[in-house]
């Protein structure tokens, strides 16, 4: 038994970490959808106020190819504003940090601009550009760029300031100091930022195409809603928020990538 043991003992586990880490989400998925058509079936919901999981995805496979537009649409709109808003908050950052007067001049311009609710300021930027990728992708940046640079800051505020004197007595320059030294101590709240700002960019393109557009998931949420659509209404949230979902995700696997020391803090 002991000879059993000791072979036992020495055969090569396969790792199920990485494995697990996929297959453990879609089990709850897929179980949650079970539990909710079980609720809606035994406790006799009205499709009014919740449609089965299975009749909001027979709405979607019944016409495929006008929501698989509208994805498309939508995630395009969300990119190019996440993407621009991201990039012009790091670099906002930047110059706050750098020249502290401009950020006492600017940086309070920037919270008020937060405070315009974003229908308001979507309806001048349709006017602006017109019901066009361009204006949905501004509203997407508006709302995104604030906790990009607010963070990005928090992350700059964490620097010791005795690291900065090492690397100038070693004769670094503002340039290598910021990126060697602030933009590296500044990621894991950057990223904390971003995964927010990805979540926000999508809102705002869905709200830029209530304002008028041909395709978009912002249209079709309008379109079910204006035909008492309920299983349709139901069937664009499940679309937006596996976008939603997927643009998280990429961003928290750049995060995993990039802040490769965040597991050892």
């Amino acid at each position: 038994m002991s000879g059993a043991a000791s072979v036992a003992g020495n055969l090569p586990v396969a790792s199920t970490g990485r494995f697990g880490a996929v297959v453990k989400p879609i089990v709850w998925l897929v179980a949650a959808v079970v539990l909710v058509e079980a609720i809606v079936v035994v406790f006799g919901i009205r499709s009014y106020y919740l449609p089965r999981p299975s009749v909001i995805a027979s709405t979607i496979m019944a016409t495929p190819g006008a929501y698989l537009a509208g994805l498309w649409r939508t995630f395009l709109e969300t990119v190019l504003g996440f993407v621009a808003g991201s990039l012009f908050g790091v670099v906002m950052a930047v110059v706050f940090h750098r020249w502290v007067l401009l950020r006492e001049m600017f940086f309070p311009l920037f919270v008020v601009s937060q405070t315009i609710p974003v229908i308001a300021f979507g309806a001048v930027v349709v006017l602006w550009f017109g019901n066009t990728l361009l204006a949905k992708a501004v509203i997407s940046f508006y709302i995104s760029f604030l906790p990009v640079t607010v963070n990005t800051l928090l992350g700059f505020s964490a620097v010791d300031p005795r690291q900065v004197q090492l690397m100038r007595s070693f004769g670094a320059d503002d340039a290598q100091i910021l990126r060697r030294l602030y933009l590296p101590a500044a990621l894991p709240q950057l990223f904390v930022a971003l995964k927010l700002a990805s979540s926000l960019a999508l809102v705002g393109a869905i709200v830029g195409e209530w304002f008028g557009d041909t395709t978009g998931l912002g249209v079709l949420l309008l379109q079910a809603m204006y035909n008492e659509n309920v299983a349709g209404i139901w069937a664009t949230i499940v679309v937006s928020a596996c976008l939603g979902m997927g643009l998280y995700g990429v961003v928290a696997f750049a995060e995993r990538r990039i802040v490769f020391w965040g597991g050892e803090q």
